[in-house]
């Protein structure tokens, strides 16, 4: 078993002035693959038999003796899936279609479930994530602490905005709120979205 950090769908400046070069440089160089050599080296001499992500996410899930793997598995996952969640091109409206009708018959307006994912972005105390994601009854808006994400809890993910502090502090200090309206207006990739939700 061995896991490798996948390549960025972009360039490292492509979400500038955004999101900067040295954020990416910092998240993705260094806290990313600081993740997936810590897995490696845990899953040295182990006897989990996994050969990807989404099965030693749901081998270690709530299993006290595993937390570390747990976390660093859980750890490269989201934050594969989170550099997936964002484009030099995002922001903007939901693309129409399946999703886009699925988000209005949860909450109504576009505007109000950006809203929505916004609360959940800043209401999560400390690290953390905020989800969107799909379930059998439709999309849902949800939070995770720390490195626990959907993939343990037999959820859909759809979407998600980091909010550990090396996802924004380089470029806003404290300001939380700042860099989750950024993301959801400008660098969101609801492309991304509508085809995990169509998948």
């Amino acid at each position: 078993m061995f896991f490798e950090l996948p390549q960025l769908p972009y360039d490292t400046d492509a979400l500038s002035p955004f999101m900067s070069k040295e954020t990416i440089a910092l998240h993705y160089g260094k806290h990313h693959q600081t993740y997936v050599a810590n897995l490696n080296n845990l899953l040295k001499g182990t006897d989990l038999k996994c050969d990807n992500l989404e099965c030693l996410i749901a081998e270690t899930a709530g299993k006290p003796d595993q937390t570390a793997v747990f976390n660093n598995a859980a750890q490269v996952w989201n934050h594969s899936f989170f550099w997936k969640c964002l484009t030099p091109l995002g922001g903007g409206a939901l693309p129409d279609g399946a999703f886009k009708n699925a988000v209005l018959r949860a909450f109504d307006s576009e505007e109000n479930f950006k809203e929505k994912l916004k609360e959940a972005a800043l209401s999560q105390f400390g690290s953390g994530w905020a989800w969107v994601v799909a379930g059998t009854d439709g999309i849902d808006i949800v939070k995770t602490a720390n490195a626990d994400t959907p993939v343990a809890r037999g959820m859909k993910p759809l979407f998600t905005i980091d909010v550990w502090e090396h996802a924004y502090y380089l470029d806003y200090n404290n300001r939380r709120g700042d860099y989750v309206q950024a993301l959801i207006d400008r660098l969101a990739n609801w492309h991304f979205a509508a085809a995990a939700f169509a998948f």
